[in-house]
């Protein structure tokens, strides 16, 4: 490894922050504390990147994501250590489950410290060593570049992920006169992105046997940005497609291909395509339980082709006939290559379509508000062109069944790890990551109580996020466990007592609003086109389940709820 001499001496904190800058990162977001003074000293001069103070640990990393899962760019927070590096966890545990870009650092004491419990020290590198694609612990502060520019390689390379880097306080206090060597060289990581030619071929030619094909989309599709792709090949070929939750947008709503999202709440159409069909081109999806259901049961008549770029997800739920490991654009511009085979679908494509008119609906003439008036109603004023983010819960479902949906990295949510409180953070890092483009936010009563906090930053760096809070008073979701699977038994999931949210968000000096009148709905809610930081609450049904729902561990076509109107 090579030394390259300096030409005055620097701090770890300055190569940090240069090293950065070098790189393309322009936001960080963090929360200071004793381990990271000095690189919080360095950032009070600094020029180049922008640091947003988050009000909690938690919040800078979903911020981060946020930030990642709308841009494609690495996220990157700074949090300090000890209960700075824990209170991290869930955000990079979340990040490494839904495959988010991010760059962590996290403060540690000083190295003679190290192992010896001093105070606020905690093993990091152990604790996040199975959440992370990668950790570093940094010993040598002439490492501080090569070990970032490994880790932002690692991050968004391959199948994107979160890597943690250890700073102890003297490494990013210590001057340097040279560093090492920072290019890249890891010769036990290379991931495979152009996939076998043969396999490709082998897609087609089980292609052209079928007379029942589908297409499944999931996030892998959107991270890779091959959407163009991805219609151009279901076109060509008149391929229904579905997608996973974190896949929708990959395919317009309003597509004649588009059957809906796949799974546990996904349309009916969706989930008998994928249970009648012979043939499924799954890609960039990891084939997780709230998408297949039972795996025994799930398209157990089709041959089933499977893209993703991780080798380790290949075979390890569902059954693979034709694995393909590489990108999902590179696979699908790998298809459209090829001399076009012929395939007839058109009697599959007439039965899909009858499928779709079966759809269920809710009442509209509730004397109280339905939940999916309001995302219905937020899709027609945001021209379906909005940046949706959402927390965790029913309102999640609603707003993945109901809002209509244009483009890949449209929607931000947290799918494997299910995060309350990642959707405010969440926003304020994709508005801040896109500040050109409409950012509204669907949230339950639940999880706004859990990162509101997060709320202090939209007017002190002007973040004009609109905020939906669709309040049933309760943990929606778990409610809708108790009444259909513990005989109603609502333990510990409803509100008895609320604060006054109005209020809470008057303190942080955001306009609001509260709607509850279903026959003025339509005209209260174009209060969200003014152009500035916005909670709007809205008073919703209590009793509304999402549906259709498919029970834990049942197959897919045995749906809940499934009394649609043809």
């Amino acid at each position: 490894m090579g030394k390259i001499t300096l030409d005055e001496p620097k701090t770890g904190s300055q190569l940090l922050l240069e090293t950065l800058r070098d790189q393309g990162v322009d936001t960080i977001f963090g929360y200071p504390g004793g381990a990271v003074l000095p690189l919080y000293d360095a950032i009070y001069s600094f020029e180049g990147i922008h640091h947003i103070l988050g009000r909690h640990e938690q919040g800078c990393v979903h911020e981060a994501e946020g930030y990642a899962k709308s841009t494609g760019k690495v996220g990157v927070a700074v949090v300090t250590s000890g209960p700075g590096a824990t209170n991290a966890i869930t955000g990079i545990a979340d990040a490494m489950s839904d495959s988010v870009p991010l760059l962590v650092f996290t403060g540690q004491v000083a190295t003679a410290g190290i192992g010896k419990d001093a105070f606020q020290e905690a093993d990091i590198v152990g604790i996040t060593m199975p959440i992370t694609k990668y950790n570093y612990q940094v010993r040598d502060t002439a490492d501080i570049p090569r070990i970032i520019t490994e880790a932002i390689h690692i991050a968004t390379t391959g199948r994107p992920g979160p890597v943690v880097i250890d700073l102890p306080k003297d490494i990013s206090d210590k001057k340097v006169e040279a560093i090492n060597d920072p290019a890249v060289h890891l010769p036990s990581y290379q991931p495979t992105v152009v996939p076998n030619e043969m396999q490709i071929k082998k897609i087609l030619k089980q292609l052209g046997k079928a007379k029942k094909p589908v297409i499944v989309a999931g996030g892998g599709v959107t991270y890779s940005e091959a959407s163009d792709a991805l219609i151009a090949f279901a076109e060509r070929y008149q391929i229904p497609v579905v997608t996973s939750l974190l896949g929708q947008g990959t395919i317009a709503t309003t597509h004649p291909l588009f059957l809906g999202m796949g799974g546990m709440h996904g349309s009916y159409a969706a989930n008998i395509a994928m249970t009648e069909a012979d043939f499924m081109l799954a890609i960039g999806c990891r084939f997780d339980d709230r998408l297949t259901g039972n795996p025994k049961t799930f398209a157990k008549n089709a041959k089933v082709v499977h893209v993703d770029i991780d080798p380790a997800e290949i075979g390890k739920i569902i059954a693979v006939d034709i694995p393909v490991v590489g990108d999902a654009k590179k696979a699908l511009e790998m298809l459209l290559a090829e001399t076009p085979i012929h395939n007839n679908t058109q009697k599959w494509i007439e039965k899909v379509n009858k499928d779709k008119e079966r759809v269920r609906s809710y009442d509209k003439k509730e004397r109280v508000v339905q939940p999916q008036a309001v995302i219905e109603r937020i899709g027609e004023l945001t021209d379906g062109d909005a940046i949706v983010v959402t927390d965790v819960g029913q309102h999640q479902m609603w707003t993945a069944q109901y809002y209509p949906y244009k483009n890949e990295r449209q929607l931000i949510t947290s799918g494997g790890l299910g995060t309350m409180g990642f959707g405010i953070p969440a926003a304020i890092g994709a508005k801040i990551a896109n500040p050109d483009k409409e950012v509204v936010l669907f949230v339950g009563d639940g999880g706004f109580q859990m990162t509101n906090q997060e709320l202090a930053i939209l007017n002190i760096y002007k973040v004009p996020i609109k905020v939906v809070m669709l309040n049933n008073h309760s943990l929606g979701m778990v409610r809708q466990w108790q009444e259909a699977f513990y005989d109603g038994r609502t333990s510990e999931s409803v509100f008895d007592v609320l604060p006054d949210f109005q209020k809470l968000v008057e303190a942080y000096g955001i306009e609001h609003y509260k709607f509850d009148n279903p026959a003025t709905l339509e005209d209260d809610l174009t209060v969200i086109q003014k152009d500035k930081p916005l909670f709007i609450e809205v008073d919703i049904s209590r009793k509304e389940h999402v549906l259709p729902m498919v029970p834990a561990g049942k197959s897919n076509h045995e749906m809940l709820g499934v009394n649609f109107n043809a």
